[in-house]
């Protein structure tokens, strides 16, 4: 069954749809973006929301300390580390919070690029395989302006292949760009293990469609 997580929530009405439709994960930002949110906001969310659905905190790079603060007010069950891959901060924030929270690490596909820094996108891969701190990773796509949110999808045949050779043992979760029309086909061409939305099912920045969630949902579920 694919794993969906439904991004950059900012309000308790559209975390509580995204969990009533089945969404397995609510992601909250708190990047800078027209969607951050800060603890105390999300404080007011997390509680009403069930048990069996993951509330993930998309941080910037913060120090593990301010991450692990952040959870604890905010009330979150995971963290994904959004600021590039640094695995200093990797293995502090999971010393720091152990097991009790689950870590997912972003890696970026620079959709400006050309393909240019799919090496380093490869080496990013093989390197968080290699630590073992992780067992998922989230390929988005990055532009000169943004690092996330950006509305754009980056190379699925490109990235096909990087994932083939240098994502072993990790589970990968899809974001970047997607929407019902199109998430059918990154889960056919990529095979990943679960995808992520946010501009995707908005209908305004921080604010979700139902219809488009709805749409979105059925069409992952039924790829």
């Amino acid at each position: 069954m694919m794993w969906i997580k439904i991004c950059a929530n900012t309000n308790l009405e559209d975390a509580q749809l995204a969990a009533e439709l089945g969404a397995d994960a609510v992601g909250f930002v708190f990047a800078p973006s027209a969607r951050r949110v800060t603890a105390a906001q999300v404080a007011t969310i997390t509680p009403h929301l069930p048990a069996s659905v993951e509330c993930i905190g998309v941080f910037p790079a913060l120090t593990a300390e301010v991450i692990a603060e952040m959870v604890g007010e905010a009330g979150l069950s995971a963290v994904q580390l959004h600021g590039g891959v640094d695995l200093t901060l990797l293995r502090a924030v999971k010393q720091i919070l152990d097991r009790k929270i689950k870590l997912i690490q972003t890696v970026h596909w620079d959709v400006e690029s050309g393909g240019d820094d799919a090496d380093e996108f490869a080496r990013h891969l093989r390197e968080i395989a290699a630590e073992g701190l992780v067992d998922r990773v989230l390929i988005d796509s990055k532009t000169v302006s943004a690092s996330g949110g950006t509305g754009r999808t980056f190379d699925w045949n490109a990235a096909r292949a990087v994932l083939a050779e240098s994502a072993e043992g990790l589970n990968v979760i899809v974001a970047g760009g997607l929407r019902s029309e199109n998430v059918a086909e990154a889960i056919h061409r990529l095979q990943p293990w679960g995808v992520d939305v946010a501009s995707g099912v908005e209908e305004s920045p921080g604010r979700k469609s139902p219809e488009r969630l709805v749409a979105f949902l059925r069409a992952a579920r039924e790829a």
